[in-house]
C-alpha cells in the first residue's frame, strides 16, 4: 500500500478544542512493502501520526492518500472497506481479557469474514493451526488455549502483534509494541515484524523509543520531533549528530533507559485502538 501525506496536520485525539495539533504539516510518502520506523522523543507526535495513517483520526488540514485514495472523502461504508485493509497495533493491546488466546489471534481475520462466520469463530475457532503458527512466531504456542487476563503485560503485547500475522491487510500500523518485553523479547519480536512484513509484502510503519532497534532493523527511519519531521533518511544515514539533536534534552530516552517496571510487567488499561477493518 502506497501512503502519501502533503502538509496534513491533525489534533490528538484527547486533545482539548484549540490546543496546536500534534503534528504539523507533515510530508511523507511510503511505498508499496517498505519497512519503515518513527523515532522521536515523547510527544513528538508518533502515536497521533500513527492514527491518521490507520484511518481512526482524520487530518485537521492538509492532504491523506492511500493507495492514491483519500479515506475521508468516501463513504461510510467505502471507509469501513479500506480499514478492513489496515492493521493498527497500538501500545496496549484492547485484548478482551475473558477471552482465549486462539479466539483473540484469530479476530485479526474478522474483517474478511462475513457476518455468520464472525459470530461462530467466537465459539469454534476456525483455524488453530494458523494460530498457532502465528503465536510460535513470538515463542507464545504455549499459550494457545490461555485465557487473556492470565497472561503478563509482555504476553499480551506478543499476542496483539502476532495478530498481524493472520490480518488481511496492506499495510501494518504498530505503535511502540516493545514497551513490554525485554531486550532478547524485543529483537524476536521486530524480526518477526519485519520478516512477516516482507513475506506478505505489506507497508510496515512502526514508531520505536529503542533507537538501536530501529536502525539495526528497518530500512528506512524518520526522525519526528514537535510534529514535524526532523529527518527522512535511511538508516545507515542517520548519524549520532542527527540523533542528539533529534533527542534534545530527551537523552534519557536516547540511551533507551525506562524504567523496570515497564519490562513485562501488567499493562493498564487505556484508551487504544487495534483494527484490521
Amino acid at each position: 500500500m502506497n501512503i502519501e501525506l502533503d502538509g496534513a496536520s491533525a489534533r490528538h485525539p484527547a486533545a482539548r478544542p484549540g490546543a496546536s495539533p500534534a503534528i504539523r504539516s507533515i510530508r511523507l510518502s511510503i511505498g508499496h512493502g517498505e519497512q519503515v520506523a518513527v523515532i522521536g522523543p515523547s510527544g513528538a507526535g508518533k502515536t497521533t501520526l500513527m492514527q491518521v495513517l490507520a484511518c481512526a483520526l482524520p487530518p485537521s488540514s492538509g492532504v491523506f492518500r492511500l493507495d492514491g485514495v483519500a479515506p475521508w472523502q468516501l463513504s461510510r461504508s467505502a471507509l469501513q472497506r479500506l480499514r478492513g485493509q489496515l492493521f493498527m497495533a497500538p501500545q496496549v493491546p484492547p485484548l478482551p481479557p475473558r477471552q482465549r488466546v486462539v479466539t483473540s489471534v484469530l479476530a485479526a481475520r474478522l474483517p474478511a469474514m462475513g457476518l455468520l462466520s464472525s459470530l461462530r469463530s467466537l465459539f469454534y475457532p476456525s483455524d488453530i493451526p494458523a494460530a498457532f503458527n502465528a503465536l510460535d512466531r513470538f515463542d507464545l504456542a504455549d499459550k494457545l488455549f490461555e485465557r487473556v487476563d492470565r497472561l503478563s503485560g509482555g504476553e499480551r503485547q506478543r499476542v496483539g502483534l502476532a495478530r498481524a500475522l493472520l490480518a488481511p491487510a496492506k499495510a501494518w500500523f504498530i505503535d511502540e509494541p516493545l514497551s513490554a518485553l525485554d531486550p532478547t523479547r524485543s529483537r524476536q519480536a521486530i524480526d518477526t515484524l519485519v520478516q512477516g512484513a516482507r513475506e506478505r509484502g505489506v507497508t510496515l510503519v512502526a514508531t520505536l523509543h529503542q533507537v538501536d532497534m530501529a536502525l539495526a532493523h528497518f530500512p528506512r527511519v524518520i526522525g519526528l520531533r514537535d510534529g514535524q519531521v526532523a529527518f527522512d533518511l535511511p538508516a545507515d544515514q542517520v548519524t549520532r549528530e542527527r540523533l542528539t539533536a533529534l533527542y534534545d534534552q530527551f537523552e534519557h530516552e536516547l540511551r533507551g533507559e525506562v524504567p523496570l517496571a515497564m519490562v513485562d510487567a501488567p499493562l493498564a488499561p487505556q484508551p487504544a485502538v487495534m483494527h484490521c477493518r
